[in-house]
């Protein structure tokens, strides 16, 4: 099928406008698109009627206007984070042969919201519903590290003292690396690798998880586990509108291990 010219340009018009530069004249915009002037105008006048773009200051300089926040926000709102995610952790498991998973965090606590099982006959599942605190394991630790400083301290706050400060190297290994690693926390002779996903604000909503039985799980496979969940936690932020660089959120950056490294916190 062919396109529709006028609607291709217009949505050429709408997609010029960055967050580097949000307001443009007539002329930046005509060296964006490539249209002549009349032509340029008139679809910025008929943008202007539907409540997508808006005019300020003389001379004239355009920007987006509160109709593409109201699209956006009708968006937001149909996002659903398991259907977003369903084939970035099928494909997980599919690649390493290991139970992959999905959680959110739901006050201080993590619960598991998607899981596709290991097809070995000696798997480790923590099925659907399962939920523990943002304390234990690599999926709750990777939704701690990254979570909001004040949010975090209120629930560290909220710990022994001696719990603090088991997690603070953990932690800050986490915030470092951008994956964390657990051994035998959950079920014992289990190794799992964890990171975090972030919604468009680059909030952290939630963490990405391999987890299999130490006797399959080298450390050269837990090397290469950490890189596939910060790949696959970077996939699902963009699918939730996050624009920031693969694996960051607005505070901290991620380093892809190298595979072969060993991952150990």
């Amino acid at each position: 099928m062919t396109s529709v010219r006028a609607v291709d340009r217009s949505i050429a018009i709408l997609q010029s406008f960055t967050v580097e530069q949000p307001l443009m004249s007539v002329v930046e915009l005509q060296k964006r698109v490539g249209l002549s002037r009349p032509t340029l105008y008139r679809l910025l006048h008929t943008l202007a009627s539907r409540g997508l773009i808006e005019a300020e200051g003389d001379p004239q300089r355009f920007r987006l206007a509160h109709g593409v926040m109201s699209l956006a926000h009708v968006w937001l709102k149909a996002l659903d984070v398991v259907h977003v995610a369903r084939p970035v952790v099928e494909d997980l498991r599919d690649r390493t042969g290991e139970t992959a998973a999905l959680f959110r965090i739901e006050e201080d606590r993590g619960i598991c919201i998607l899981e596709y099982e290991s097809r070995h006959v000696l798997s480790i599942s923590r099925g659907i519903g399962d939920s523990l605190t943002l304390a234990q394991g690599a999926t709750g630790k990777a939704m701690l590290a990254f979570m909001d400083p004040e949010r975090q301290a209120e629930f560290l706050g909220r710990l022994p003292k001696e719990a603090r400060a088991q997690l603070e190297e953990p932690l800050r290994s986490a915030k470092r690396k951008g994956y964390t690693i657990s051994r035998g926390e959950i079920f014992v002779g289990a190794v799992a690798a964890s990171a975090p996903y972030f919604d468009h604000r680059g909030s952290v909503i939630g963490s990405v998880g391999i987890y299999g039985p130490s006797a399959r799980v080298n450390e050269e496979k837990v090397a290469e586990f950490a890189k596939l969940v910060v790949e696959a936690g970077a996939k699902i932020s963009r699918l939730l509108g996050f624009e920031g660089q693969a694996g960051q959120s607005s505070r901290s950056a991620v380093r892809l291990p190298t595979r072969g490294t060993s991952a150990r916190r």
